[in-house]
């Protein structure tokens, strides 16, 4: 073939290989505004250890497995399609790992969901203590956007979580790794599950029905951790047209169960979970007490058996939002509550 003819075909060729084909390459050193701080990196990490389960869904997802070397914070198992990975990899701790035995494993990053965990008031770390040894930090966007975690709880949330959040998320740790077609492609992928999941609810609209979401609680019979009017169920609540019980920017305030009967929800969603920190961790034990409390038992929600069971990561801004909103679509049409 001639040189001509050669160079006519490679010209037709990648014309039709996607755009994504052509990301970018990241040029280093980088340096990425994260959470209030500036991380730069000389090159691509190669060793991770991960804070939180979201974070480490996304890292999979991102075809990452292969750099992580430790796990910690589990709410539930990890997404069916990574279990053969994660179980190669060491697991700190189901909740919050110590600073030594994250150091022990010789991270050049550490990747967390949760600024209560490293952060100002982190209960694992402060992001100085790492930067200190020379180990840079990532924290989810989701978690520092708009919203302030001074407290040392789960924090006071100014606007609405929305799934770009995520994707940012994603977009740039794609860039630090230097692997944006994979970073570009995720994102196609899930924005694409969360238009199907928005069509999905047509003719399932909640029409401003009331509903709560219901984490946790320390103590079974005591305030409930309840899904603020910004988090990731408030979103899933905008979705679908719904409204949240709850109005305060606490990301997951403790309410009372007498505040909760005054608002008298349609729909209580429970999540599940492997976790047992807490007293109302198990829905089972949720069930239960919703079913026999004197009070509670009499709300509508309870007495016709209107309890969607979600998985707790679904409440979290994760990746798993989008099967939230899926979920608790499914829920109100069994219901028969469209509309």
């Amino acid at each position: 073939m001639k040189l001509g003819l050669i160079a006519a075909f490679f010209a037709v060729s990648t014309a039709a290989l996607p755009a994504t084909a052509f990301a970018a390459s990241t040029s280093y050193p980088l340096t990425v505004e994260n959470c209030g701080q500036k991380v730069t990196f000389d090159k691509a990490p190669s060793k991770i250890v991960s804070i939180g389960q979201g974070m480490t869904e996304v890292l999979y997802s991102l075809g990452l497995a292969d750099k992580v070397a430790g796990t910690a914070v589990w709410v539930g198992p990890v997404l069916p399609q990574y279990a053969e990975a994660n179980a190669k990899i060491k697991r700190l701790a189901d909740n919050d790992p110590s600073f030594e035995s994250i150091v022990g494993l010789e991270p050049d990053l550490v990747a967390a969901e949760f600024e209560w965990h490293v952060g100002p008031m982190g209960s694992v770390a402060k992001r100085e203590q790492f930067s200190d040894i020379g180990v840079n930090t990532y924290l989810s966007p989701a978690d520092c956007v708009a919203k302030t975690n001074l407290d040392g709880g789960d924090g006071v949330r100014k606007e609405l979580f929305t799934m770009d959040l995520i994707y940012q998320e994603i977009a740039e740790l794609a860039e630090i790794f230097d692997i944006q077609d994979r970073g570009t492609k995720l994102i196609a992928d899930l924005k694409a599950r969360e238009a199907a999941a928005v069509a999905s609810i047509k003719g399932a609209e909640a029409k401003n029905m009331p509903i709560v979401f219901w984490f946790s609680s320390k103590e079974t019979k005591g305030d409930a951790f309840i899904a603020g009017k910004n988090s990731a169920p408030a979103y899933i609540l905008k979705t679908l047209g719904a409204t949240n019980v709850v109005t305060t920017e606490e990301e997951w305030p403790l309410v009372g169960w007498e505040t909760i009967a005054q608002a008298n929800p349609a729909v209580i969603v429970i999540a599940t979970m492997d976790r047992r920190r807490y007293a109302a961790d198990d829905p089972a034990v949720k069930t239960s007490f919703l079913e026999n409390d004197p009070v509670v038992s009499q709300l509508d929600a309870v007495k016709n058996k209107r309890f969607v069971m979600m998985d707790a990561q679904s409440m979290n801004p994760t990746i798993r939002t989008i099967d939230g909103i899926e979920t608790l679509a499914e829920g109100i049409r069994s219901f028969g509550l469209a509309n």
